[in-house]
This record gives structure tokens, C-alpha cells and sequence, in this order.
């Protein structure tokens, strides 16, 4: 205390607003907020990921893709198979039931409601801390300091390769969790536009240049880039220019990271996190990648298959891989493709090789298409014999996966349409593998697999038929109940209908929802089956009922 006494406090409403001292303090609160929440999914995916770790499906893939340097190839276990005991889990149906609530879609929308609530809870976060006791009319800098702490958000929800998905547990890979990303950074672009328009009216109110000085041209400029990556990271563009998309968004967040360092002094503390999050997703893909030998096999012109030599683990089923094939001068091109197989030690395919399917819908897959036909028709020519076509390839993965585990149900259903079949087979290679040849080893439940999938003509079928085939026929003799219902929209080529076991091929579209489960839950009941799970298909999902 001085000689002069206590200093005389000034009343609240009489101190001037210090942004610089205030905001960081929202800044803090935000990024509490979405902590919790994320240590709230953690908690919540613990059992999930316990469950994982315990039948070694947690960490599979983490290293990428590995090969059986001995040369021993799988060979079919038969063990005595022991059924599972029945179990009526009616309060965990009823729990399962009101959750998948949250996953309905609705037509057109990227979302599901569950994604639907968190984004819209995320964004009022944004706004609340952005608007609460805050002059933002006067001095707009909170809308500014929002901004910069969701960089940490979109970064960590943006990488491939993050500590977030391990946590959370198989099934949880960068594609499920990308509508974060998206939408975080689309929290940013409104704390941005709030930060930046007030300021210019601020500027025209009392006269002041808006370019000139480094603060106002580098903010401008900071802006302007954060326009661009927004406009290119729309839905078209991304699907339609993809590659162009991947160019602007990489260079452009390098030079918004330079520019909003010239703009403010407190941007710098904000920058490292992501920087650390994309170093380690970085440093994680270089034990991922994988240059290999591969065939090419065009079945048609509307489907390559790639069969990668050499791989005999590392992936679970239901996974994907970056891939990259060395032809003609798409080198620097890589697009995500779905493995069809499960590995060898839990496949009913006798093979070390990991399949993926490119059906032909952009200028890459139809380049590709081509050029195996092309190949194919060149080594026969040349009286070499080969069906296959001899390429180099890199892949980067594997990647996402389903979150659930089939075995620890008794009544599977999974419906795909088209090429989207790729995902679904791979699960019902792997869990008709474990329930036959491999004698139930962890438990498995499934008793009976509803398998469909609806195309547009016959000679789709036979993209996929000898794999169907060899599953098929690996049930007989097994407590399993596999049916596949094949359903056609196009009556082309009726002759082409290879000799699938226990199918049906209709000619027809699969339109009757509700009728469609009906009978599908009467016939899981006629053969005592509790419990059912839908197969996550990819973005090609039709319905269709068994026969």
C-alpha cells in the first residue's frame, strides 16, 4: 500500500474495453468447450475401443499394408465350430433402436441428424462467444479472435492421419470425420466476415482508408484467400474438380497462414497446433506408403480390376487405400479406392493379394479402363498369354473401415448399389471367413447374411461373381445362412448370369421399404435371429429383400 491510501476503483461501467485483454479470454473458453467435447466422444468410444484392442482389430493398418515374407500361403482352418449361446438383449435393442434415430439422412443433405445436432451446436458455440458481453459494433476484434482459434479445430478433423481416430476406435477414419472440417471452417469464413465487414464499416464511418497501412492490406488479403478456399471446397468443385480443389486448398492456407501473420501479432500462437497436427499426419503416411506390383483386369468397359501382389495383412475389411498407378502420364494422380478382400487369415479367397475395384466414372478411371484394354489386347497380339496387365503401383493407407464388428451380431444385412458392392463384400469375406473357416475363433454370433445388391444390368454381375462364388460356396457345410438377392433395373444380356449358390436375380427396383423389412425381420425370427445391422455402404445404397 502507498502513502496515499488505496487507489480509488473505477466502476465497471466506466472502463474502457480492452479486446486484447477480453478476447483471448473467449478464445480460452472456446477452445475448452470443444475439448470437452471431444474428451465427452472419447469417453463415450472407450468400450468400443477397449472391445477393438481386445480381438486386435484397434491399431490394424497403423503401419500400412505388410506382406508374408516366408512365402507361406493362408490355408483354410477347420476347426470344430461351437454356436454361440442366444442372447435376448432387449434394453440394448431399445437403446440401439432410439440412437440410430440420430443417423437418419435426409435426401441431397451431407449430414445425418446426429451431425446435423453437433454442427449446429458447434456453430452457436461460435456465435455465443463471438456476441457475449462484447462491443463487436465499436470493436469487432472478438469476431477476429474466434476465427483464429478454430484453426486448431480444422486441422486436427482435417488430417488423414490423426491421433482423434485412434481414440475414437476402428470405423471413426478421417472420412467420417471430415463434416467437422468442413464446417468448422466454415465457422472461421463467419468469424472472419463478421471481423472484417465491421471493421470496413468502422473505416467508411470515420473516413479511414481500408488499404494503405500493413494491418489493413495483409487483413484484406487474408480474407480474400479465405474466399477462395471456401468457394473451391463447395460440393461441386470438390466432386467435379477435385484435383484442382486439392491444389488451391493446399497453397491456399500457406499463404493465409503468411498473410494473417502480417495481420496480427496474436495469429502466431494459433498457427502451431495445426502445423504440429499436419506434421504428424505427414509423418504417419510415410510408414503407410507402399510401392508394389500389380495387375490390371478390365472386366468390361465400365470395370478395372487392380489385384496388388504381395499383401497379406494390415488392413481390416471394409477399409480403403490411396492409390497410385505408374500409366501413361497420370503418375502424380491418387484417388481412394475401397479393398474388396479381407486379408488372407480371414478370407475365403486363397490369394495374397489385395483387389480393388476402380469402376469408371471420371477421366482417371476411364484413362485406366483403357489402358488395361488397351495392354491387354497389345500381350495378346504378342502371343504372351496374359489376361493381366503388368503395372507399378503406390498406395497410401489403409483407411476408415466400419466401426462395428459383424460377428457380435446374428442377423446381417447388407445392401449396396453398383460398385458400391466393394465395401459390403469385403465384410461379408470377412465375417463369413471367421464364422466357416475359421471356427468362430473370437465369439462370433452371425448366424444368417442377407446380401444385397442392386445393378444395372446382368453383366454387372460379373464384376464381382467369382468372389461371390468362392464365398458362397466356402458356407456350405457351415452353421451360417447366406442368401444374395441380385436386383436389376435394366433387362440387358439375360444369358450372362453366372451360377452364384443360394441367389436369386430379379428384374426389377427394390422400392417397397417397409415391406422390404418386414420380411426380412419375419425371417430373421423364423430362424430364432435376434438383432440385425445395416452394412455401411458406400455412397451407391439401394434396398432390396430377400426371396
Amino acid at each position: 500500500m502507498s502513502d496515499f491510501g488505496t487507489p480509488p476503483e473505477i466502476p465497471s461501467d466506466l472502463q474502457q474495453y480492452n479486446s486484447y485483454v477480453e478476447d483471448p479470454k473467449w478464445q480460452r473458453k472456446f477452445s475448452a468447450v470443444w475439448a470437452v467435447a471431444v474428451g465427452i466422444a472419447i469417453l463415450a468410444s472407450l468400450p468400443h475401443l477397449v472391445r477393438a484392442i481386445r480381438r486386435g482389430r484397434a491399431f490394424t493398418g497403423f503401419f500400412g499394408v505388410s506382406e508374408d515374407h516366408s512365402g507361406k500361403k493362408y490355408v483354410p482352418i477347420r476347426v470344430e465350430e461351437k454356436l454361440p449361446a442366444q442372447r435376448m438383449k432387449r434394453v440394448a435393442g431399445v437403446l440401439y433402436t432410439l440412437v440410430s434415430f440420430l443417423r437418419w439422412t435426409i435426401p441431397g443433405v451431407e449430414l445425418n441428424f446426429g451431425q446435423m445436432i453437433l454442427v449446429a451446436g458447434y456453430l452457436a458455440t461460435v456465435i455465443i462467444c463471438i456476441v457475449m458481453n462484447s462491443q463487436l459494433i465499436n470493436n469487432p476484434n472478438r469476431a477476429g479472435f474466434l476465427a483464429l482459434a478454430q484453426l486448431p479445430v480444422v486441422f486436427l478433423f482435417a488430417t488423414k492421419n490423426s491421433i482423434l481416430s485412434l481414440l475414437l476406435g476402428p470405423g471413426h477414419g478421417y472420412e467420417k470425420l471430415n463434416y467437422i472440417h468442413r464446417w468448422s471452417g466454415r465457422g472461421l469464413f463467419i468469424g472472419a466476415t463478421v471481423h472484417g465487414a465491421l471493421w470496413i464499416r468502422n473505416h467508411l464511418q470515420y473516413g479511414l482508408p481500408i488499404l494503405g497501412q500493413q494491418k489493413e492490406t495483409s487483413g484484406v488479403a487474408a480474407f480474400g484467400i479465405l474466399c477462395i478456399l471456401v468457394l473451391t471446397s463447395l460440393r461441386p468443385v470438390r466432386r467435379f474438380f477435385y484435383q484442382g480443389f486439392w491444389i488451391v486448398h493446399v497453397l491456399g492456407y500457406v499463404s493465409f497462414f503468411v498473410t494473417i501473420c502480417y495481420h496480427t501479432i496474436y495469429a502466431s500462437p494459433w498457427i502451431f497446433p495445426p502445423l504440429a497436427f499436419y506434421g504428424l499426419d505427414i509423418l504417419l503416411r510415410l510408414f503407410r506408403y507402399r510401392i508394389k506390383d500389380a495387375s490390371l483386369v478390365p472386366i468390361d468397359q465400365n470395370m478395372t480390376l487392380i489385384h496388388i501382389h504381395d499383401c497379406d495383412s494390415g488392413w481390416q475389411a471394409g477399409q480403403h487405400v490411396r492409390l497410385r498407378v505408374f500409366f501413361s502420364n497420370r503418375v502424380f494422380e491418387s484417388h481412394p479406392l475401397t479393398i474388396i478382400n479381407a486379408p488372407s487369415s480371414s478370407s475365403c479367397l486363397n490369394t495374397r493379394t489385395m483387389t480393388l475395384a476402380a469402376r469408371v466414372r471420371g477421366d482417371w478411371t476411364r484413362a485406366l479402363n483403357k489402358y488395361a484394354q488397351a495392354e491387354q489386347d497389345r500381350l495378346q497380339d504378342e502371343k504372351l498369354d496374359k489376361a493381366n496387365v503388368p503395372v507399378h503401383v503406390m498406395i497410401d493407407g489403409p483407411y476408415g473401415g466400419c466401426s462395428i464388428d459383424l460377428g457380435d451380431y446374428e442377423s446381417v444385412l447388407l445392401i449396396a448399389g453398383g460398385s458400391g458392392a466393394t465395401f459390403t463384400i469385403g465384410l461379408l469375406d470377412d465375417i463369413v471367413a471367421r464364422c466357416g473357416k475359421l471356427g468362430r475363433r473370437h465369439g462370433e454370433r452371425t448366424r444368417r447374411i442377407e446380401f444385397a445388391w442392386c445393378i444395372r444390368s446382368f453383366g454387372c454381375i460379373n464384376w464381382f461373381a467369382p468372389m461371390l462364388m468362392e464365398i458362397a460356396n466356402t458356407v456350405a457345410g457351415t452353421s451360417l445362412d447366406l442368401h444374395i438377392s441380385i436386383f436389376l433395373t435394366c433387362i440387358c444380356n439375360p444369358f450372362a448370369i453366372p451360377p452364384i449358390p443360394n441367389s436369386d436375380v430379379t428384374i426389377y427396383r427394390p422400392s417397397q421399404h417397409p415391406t422390404i423389412l418386414k420380411t426380412t425381420r419375419r425371417n430373421a425370427q423364423s430362424r430364432n435371429c435376434s438383432g440385425s445391422v445395416w452394412g455401411e455402404a458406400s455412397p451407391f445404397v439401394l434396398v432390396g429383400r430377400k426371396r
